[in-house]
């Protein structure tokens, strides 16, 4: 039960109730990373405690040496900006008691065999990137950052959920139709793959199962999400892959909430363009990812401006991208400006990361601050204990 304790007059006790509620509502949008469940529901808020220029929030962890404890202080502090932006932020931790770890493992028991059925190595971390509306360059977003970790040595696979629109077999200039395994019991479908740099991805895509790039899928949520989830499921990944990431219809269909059920530990980064009428838009994709229980992990602005000749010209206006973090509470992680080379890289199937130009420069930091977020679930201690309980159990 969340206290309501305060050291404030009547009046001003009435407002501090009020924005404890909206406090413990906003916190709803604070995804344990092992679990996948939110820290309220988790039962991780025990207390908000709203003084005159201090917040305190009394959170429980299953053990006091969590090794994702900062991570979440930071989720924590940023959802609270979003509703009061002066105030400090102290947080004290305490640790749960058995009966709260036992309703805590519950429901990690839940996600965990949620997770069962795909064959995405538990050990990979999955990044799916989102956007409000089509147009953005989501895209080529999901594409060049895919690509950049790629070169960098990593095993990455890339799920093409895009499927009415898809786009990637082309910028990755890779054409390889989709081959069924004959080894097993269960035929599974054998990844189109290609290398960058020292490291390899792994493609998946309806293009490079159609005959005709131009044929129109004529399909609806249900086929849409079932391609899906034989893309999870049915798809012969390499055990050692480090990344997945998935480029999600433009939206908050169907797609994107199913993944939510069938990949529940998905991260979302949310693609948006500097107009601010995109940024009105591209909330809506934060939105549905926190109802679904998704971790948001960031923001990036595409088309952010034009240079030429040492200036800065906002084609697409300016601000969007910082608008929708700070409304979110989330990092701008990315700006990434508008280049000719990009649409035709696109187009020839060489990705514009490969080459030497400040957007190439933006999304190969991009690739860079996204791994120093990466954190070993195998370590935390909600895995540990979840372990220990299964153990117990057989």
């Amino acid at each position: 039960m969340v206290s309501k304790e305060t050291s404030l007059d009547n009046t001003e006790a009435m407002d501090s109730t009020e924005l404890q509620s909206k406090l413990l509502q906003q916190l709803e949008s604070v995804i344990d990373p092992e679990l996948g469940c939110n820290i309220v529901e988790l039962g991780m808020v025990q207390g908000i405690s709203v003084q005159a220029s201090e917040i305190q929030i009394k959170l429980a962890l299953t053990t006091m040496g969590c090794p994702l404890r900062a991570q979440i202080s930071t989720d924590i502090k940023a959802a609270v900006k979003v509703l009061a932006p002066e105030h400090k932020v102290t947080i004290n931790w305490v640790e749960m008691n058995a009966e709260e770890k036992a309703a805590a493992m519950q429901l990690a028991r839940k996600v965990a065999q949620q997770n069962e059925s795909t064959r995405i190595p538990d050990r990979c971390r999955v990044i799916g990137v989102a956007s409000g509306k089509g147009g953005v360059g989501k895209s080529s977003v999901s594409v060049n950052l895919a690509v950049a970790l790629a070169y960098s040595g990593f095993s990455v696979g890339f799920i093409d959920a895009d499927i009415w629109g898809f786009s990637t077999p082309r910028m990755l200039d890779i054409d390889t139709h989709l081959q069924a395994s004959n080894e097993g019991d269960k035929p599974l479908i054998k990844p189109a793959t290609k290398a960058f740099g020292t490291g390899l991805l792994s493609l998946v895509s309806m293009g490079l199962l159609t005959h005709d790039e131009s044929s129109a899928l004529m399909w609806r949520g249900l086929m849409l999400n079932r391609a899906v989830q034989h893309f999870c499921e049915d798809v012969e990944w390499p055990e050692d892959l480090d990344y997945m990431i998935i480029d999600l219809p433009p939206g908050t269909g169907d797609v994107a909430m199913g993944l939510a059920l069938m990949v529940p530990r998905t991260e979302v980064l949310v693609v948006t363009t500097p107009s601010l009428a995109a940024q009105r838009v591209a909330v809506r994709a934060v939105s549905m990812a926190r109802k679904s229980n998704l971790r948001v992990i960031g923001v990036v602005e595409n088309m952010s401006y034009y240079e030429e000749s040492g200036q800065k010209h906002e084609i697409f206006g300016s601000g969007g991208g910082a608008q929708l973090a700070d409304d979110s509470g989330l990092e701008l992680l990315a700006q990434i400006p508008i280049e000719p080379e990009v649409a035709s890289g696109g187009d020839t199937g060489q990705p514009i990361v490969l080459q030497d130009s400040p957007a190439a420069t933006a999304i190969r930091s991009l690739a860079i601050r996204l791994n120093e977020q990466s954190v070993d679930l195998s370590q935390g201690c909600s895995a540990r204990l979840l372990d220990a309980i299964e153990a117990a159990l057989d």
